[in-house]
């Protein structure tokens, strides 16, 4: 579809999305605000999707585009991997249920992969999300160390639980000294109780980050981080080798929050790239091939403070027993065997030949080829990422951490977005990028030709715009 000239690109979208409008009056009757998480929202409304394949969306108005969301990331393979499916179909056919609530064999062989891979990961527990995973490596920080709180860095998401939900997207003027950040609360209904217990840290800056760190040193527990901050913005190395010595030195747990990076810019994750063993590792996304998944791996001696063995467990009917001797972690759907099962029918794919390899070519090619398109139209632009993620960022200034990213024309970049919706590129505004195996030079060539369109429609509107001032 051609865009006429001069027209707002959300009427475009309304006029190609009227069944998704209309379903979305339908949601909001029966969910809040039309939907099951906020994440999923964009305004005016978010489109509903009808089916789905290898790289591309079809939605309910039978428009179809090429899919970079991914399920944020999630679908390293694209929709539908065929290998992936028939992994999900034999191990429910063949083994004669959906879960058997027991350990199961693909537990261990999972569990075993990981530890391969991950340099930081001697033993593994499951969880069902990237959320649950990052809560269990906190608690078994906190019970490993008998210390209260933890720090995070700002601008960096670890779960939608109240002891993180802090500082993700805190307003400037309430954020504090760049230097010495303050806890922000992301949500309502948080108590003051973990704004006290979480302390804010300036991602990339390691002096600051170290006055603090030592400052606070008899109290942190851990530092929880994410490598390649919101799966774009990676740390320096120099940054994340003094952290690493920093938190070793002072006491600290390093936790790598990596449910973003997980397979997707290394089959080892970020750690094996900068060469680091952090103690404890969330794992999440790819790991499940499609379906709800978690995981927490870190050094033996700190994940033994989870086993059972020799101790007595919350479900104890012992009123005798001491229950803080053990450290609970539970979840019936924990180890899934079809999720398990899709997760190393994924990871098999990914380490057969060169296919991870193929998607970082892959990513490099389409990174280069819209930035060349949006600088041909002198739109200021900058591609950052690692291996199969990325995101583009309105600026030719350097972008190290979250405030660099709000100095960025974050308008103009949601202009481009919603122009690329009508032309059948699809991400969630403002949302990084991620490959699939699925994506082939075709999808690539389309989004670059679909860049040009749009980078033509925002000079026009730009033009248009100088002609009424």
């Amino acid at each position: 579809m051609a865009i006429v000239a001069h027209q707002d690109p959300l009427q475009l979208l309304k006029n190609r999305t009227k069944k998704s409008y209309q379903l979305f009056q339908e949601a909001q009757q029966v969910m809040p605000g039309g939907v099951t998480a906020n994440i999923k929202y964009f305004d005016p409304y978010p489109i509903m999707m009808a089916e789905a394949e290898g790289s591309r969306l079809k939605d309910v108005d039978g428009n179809e585009y090429v899919d970079y969301l991914l399920a944020y990331g999630a679908l390293i393979l694209g929709h539908g991997h065929h290998k992936v499916t028939n992994a999900v179909i034999r191990q429910m056919v063949t083994k004669g249920t959906t879960i058997f609530g027991t350990p199961h064999e693909l537990e261990v062989e999972m569990a075993k992969r990981l530890v391969k891979l991950y340099p930081g990961v001697e033993q593994v527990r499951y969880t069902n999300s990237g959320t649950e995973a990052t809560l269990l490596a906190i608690r078994l920080a906190h019970a490993y160390t008998g210390k209260s709180k933890i720090a995070k860095f700002e601008g960096h998401y670890h779960g939608g639980y109240d002891q993180v939900l802090l500082s993700i997207n805190p307003p400037l003027d309430q954020a504090g000294p760049a230097d010495a950040p303050v806890a922000v609360p992301d949500s309502a209904g948080i108590d003051v109780y973990y704004q006290e217990h979480t302390i804010i840290l300036p991602f990339n800056d390691l002096e600051a980050t170290a006055d603090i760190l030592k400052a606070r040193k008899e109290e942190l527990a851990a530092v929880v981080v994410e490598p390649v901050q919101a799966g774009f913005i990676p740390a320096t190395e120099s940054f994340m080798q003094g952290l690493r010595k920093l938190t070793e030195e002072l006491g600290i747990l390093l936790i790598f929050d990596e449910v973003k990076t997980c397979f997707r810019v290394a089959l080892g994750g970020a750690q094996s790239l900068y060469g680091i063993k952090p103690d404890l590792t969330a794992l999440g996304k790819v790991l499940g091939g499609g379906f709800p998944v978690g995981a927490v791996g870190g050094k033996k001696e700190i994940m033994d403070v989870a086993s059972p063995h020799g101790k007595k467990d919350v479900f104890e009917m012992n009123v005798k027993s001491k229950k803080k001797d053990v450290l609970f972690h539970s979840g019936t759907y924990n180890g899934h065997p079809s999720v398990l099962a899709a997760g190393l029918a994924t990871l098999d794919v990914l380490e057969e030949g060169d296919n991870f390899e193929t998607i970082v070519r892959t990513t490099e090619k389409l990174r280069r080829g819209l930035e060349n398109v949006l600088r041909y139209y002198q739109i200021p632009v900058q591609t950052l990422g690692l291996g199969t993620i990325f995101n583009l960022v309105m600026t030719t200034e350097p972008i190290t951490n979250y405030r660099d990213l709000q100095n960025a024309n974050l308008d103009l970049r949601r202009q481009l977005d919603y122009y690329l919706l009508t032309l059948g590129v699809y991400t969630k505004p403002l949302n990084r990028y991620s490959l699939s195996l699925a994506h082939s030079d075709r999808e690539i060539q389309e989004t670059i030709d679909a860049y040009e369109a749009a980078a033509k429609q925002l000079l026009v509107k730009r033009g248009s715009q100088l002609n009424q001032d």
